[in-house]
């Protein structure tokens, strides 16, 4: 990684495989007077250590900030454009603007600030790492919330992803408002047949 001098963001996304759900992206910039200790990715942490982290980074931090993608739109631009989109809105939204920008995996959004991509940074990088738990609780209160307007389909426990639980109420009740209808699963129900 190359030695940069000033504000440096973490970038992560939550949401990228489910069939139901947005895609969440977030932007951290730690502040490297107030370190937070035990950060990781967050898919390797349980959830109440990583809701604590969560409100940890929250008061701590210089910036954070959130971009939410629906599944309509979603739908319109594919599930990458719109992960890249909504890293892109998360980054521009940052007060102070980094000079870096450090995100998860191999592709970067256009933006126009330095981007170093990092595979596997959610577990390497504090600020990505930051930013991976911000998303992924976000998006998590986001699913439970969509599981009090469509209980049916357990969006509280399987969050969205393609689990048997999940295929299964697709086949007895069929896709709701929340549901990604580009994607191939619900595709192969036969549901869309003009996409």
């Amino acid at each position: 990684m190359a030695d940069h001098q000033g504000v440096i963001a973490g970038v992560d996304e939550a949401g990228r495989g489910p069939l139901a759900g947005p895609v969440v992206a977030a932007a951290v910039i730690l502040d490297p007077e107030r370190p937070i200790t035990g950060l990781d990715d967050s898919k390797t942490l349980a959830p109440a250590k990583r809701e604590r982290l969560a409100i940890e980074i929250l008061e701590r931090a210089v910036g954070v900030e959130v971009a939410i993608i629906g599944p309509a739109e979603i739908d319109r631009i594919n599930i990458l454009q719109a992960t890249l989109e909504a890293m892109r809105r998360a980054i521009v939204q940052l007060a102070p603007a980094p000079a870096l920008v450090r995100v998860d995996g191999n592709k970067s959004p256009h933006i126009d600030i330095p981007v170093e991509t990092l595979v596997g940074g959610d577990a390497l990088d504090p600020a990505i790492s930051a930013a991976s738990i911000i998303a992924k609780t976000r998006r998590d209160d986001l699913m439970l919330e969509l599981h009090q307007h469509y209980p049916d389909y357990g969006f509280d426990r399987h969050k969205g992803y393609p689990t048997r639980e999940h295929l299964a109420a697709l086949e007895r009740l069929g896709p709701c408002p929340a549901h990604r209808r580009s994607f191939r699963p619900l595709r192969q129900l036969g549901l869309f047949p003009d996409l």
